[in-house]
């Protein structure tokens, strides 16, 4: 079943894109039970897929989904069960914002299952079919979660958050020789740098991660400030979100070109 929110390249490398939180679409019928549309769009990995935009041209396959996370979150468990147990976080179906603002009007609480169904499933049968398509092809695959999150957000953790902020599950969804790989570049580009600090894989890493069975997978979390200028701290509509400068993000993009090609060659050299 074709799905129009869903944008599905399929490539020739042992690379898969998962581009789950830079939708901005809402279906008119649901927009209306927010308190503001900008809210709405506060969370959202701006520029994401514009950063990544070479990655088909690496053969990577990428799977995107036009719908907002608000409408629905694709890398939230779906069991409800908390990725950061005793940590501020947002739900399946957000109801604040990162920063405890309310989503929702008085009474409009979103109907998840609803959502879960036309959202969430749909991505994730097009993810894990493009998974399967690339180890089937090549006998192991990297999936490369994308992501972003502004540099300051008191309510989710302190002071000012590295610029690459790489999650494997504490090394559980990939081999420990990729993520060495990873980190080595990582550390080498000269920009602060964490592994499983903060954020150490979502929903979509833990998941589909099962290196035992040649699926690799690991998260990238960037704070925007490493490819746009952001403004730190607290933002409205009229600073937020920055507009996407490629002069600004280009030398972040030639490191990200570094990771995902080095993600290809391990994949390879375990076929």
């Amino acid at each position: 079943m074709t799905h129009p929110f869903l944008t599905i390249h399929r490539g020739t490398a042992p690379l898969v894109l998962s581009i789950p939180h830079t939708g901005t679409d809402i279906p008119a019928e649901l927009e209306v039970d927010l308190v503001s549309p900008w809210l709405a769009r506060k969370d959202c990995d701006w520029w994401i897929e514009t950063l990544y935009d070479f990655a088909a041209e690496l053969g990577a396959s990428v799977v995107r989904t036009a719908i907002s996370r608000t409408v629905i979150d694709v890398n939230r468990d779906p069991s409800g069960v908390s990725l950061y147990p005793g940590q501020a976080t947002t739900e399946l179906c957000p109801t604040t914002t990162f920063d405890g603002e309310p989503l929702y009007k008085d009474g409009r609480a979103p109907d998840v299952a609803a959502r879960r169904a036309g959202f969430f499933d749909p991505y994730h049968a097009a993810l894990a079919a493009e998974i399967e398509a690339a180890r089937a092809a090549h006998g192991a695959v990297v999936l490369y979660d994308c992501h972003s999150i502004r540099s300051v957000i008191p309510r989710l953790f302190e002071g000012t958050l590295p610029e690459l902020n790489l999650g494997t599950n504490a090394g559980a969804s990939c081999a420990p020789e990729l993520e060495a790989a990873l980190v080595a570049l990582g550390k080498g580009t000269g920009r602060p740098f964490v592994a499983n600090g903060r954020f150490k894989g979502g929903y979509i890493t833990r998941h589909y991660g099962r290196p035992e069975a040649g699926v690799h997978a690991v998260q990238m979390e960037l704070a925007c400030r490493a490819y746009m200028p952001e403004p730190l701290g607290p933002v409205g509509p009229d600073t937020w979100p920055a507009p996407y400068d490629p002069a600004y993000a280009a030398p972040l993009r030639d490191n990200l070109i570094r990771l995902l090609k080095t993600a290809i060659a391990f994949a390879r050299s375990r076929a």
